[in-house]
């Protein structure tokens, strides 16, 4: 592996700390599974499909914390170069701009650089995996019927993070000698995500 490749997988460059699964835990065996799947070089289709016998609210949070760590990791080795003077607007190419809104400071859409746009993402995904009556971690807890709704929401602007990385700054990821890393965990969330159709096929359209 060359020394740049390493970079991706260095944690030190993780843009914030992983959530992990306690093992022991259903989910943890789940994650287990999951990553089983990915390891053995199974066909990426397959290995997204729900496991027979398991509840698909428990597969979707695992893939969910899962992807969320992942991508944190590549926007981290891409971070450097992605500034409040290269990104000025948090965009996916010309046609496409993503404004910032939550519940509390941003309550209308609000244009902002790709850096802050990052920071708040990644901060609010966290409070939501983090927080026990959305992402309930003790067996026999049932999901919020909310579940589904917020992880939708959280996958969809996880995948902003693809278009950002793809289109302004896939020139660095080549130069970490990085593309077949994120092109593998690109396509492993594409194929997740439509195969539960969990995210607007009008958020697919800018790598499409």
């Amino acid at each position: 592996m060359s020394m740049a490749l390493k970079q991706v997988f260095n944690k030190d460059r993780t843009f914030r700390p992983k959530r992990k699964f306690e093992p022991g835990t259903q989910r943890f065996e789940l994650h287990k599974k999951a990553q089983a799947s990915l390891n053995a070089g199974l066909d990426l289709k397959l290995a997204v499909q729900l496991p027979h016998g398991e509840d698909l609210n428990d597969w979707v949070a695992v893939h969910v914390v899962d992807f969320f760590n992942r991508i944190n990791l590549i926007y981290g080795t891409i971070s450097d170069s992605c500034t409040d003077q290269t990104c000025p607007v948090m965009s996916g190419g010309p046609k496409y701009e993503y404004r910032w809104q939550d519940e509390h400071k941003y309550k209308k859409p609000t244009a902002l650089s790709a850096p802050k746009y990052m920071s708040l993402l990644m901060d609010w995904i966290e409070v939501q995996i983090n927080n026990e009556n959305i992402f309930p971690t003790n067996v026999g807890t049932p999901f919020p019927k909310t579940f589904m709704q917020v992880a939708k929401k959280i996958l969809s602007r996880l995948f902003r993070v693809f278009v950002h990385v793809y289109i302004h700054h896939f020139d660095r990821v080549s130069q970490m000698g990085a593309e077949a890393h994120v092109n593998t965990c690109y396509k492993h969330f594409y194929y997740f995500v439509t195969e539960f159709n969990l995210t607007d096929h009008k958020e697919l359209e800018p790598l499409k």
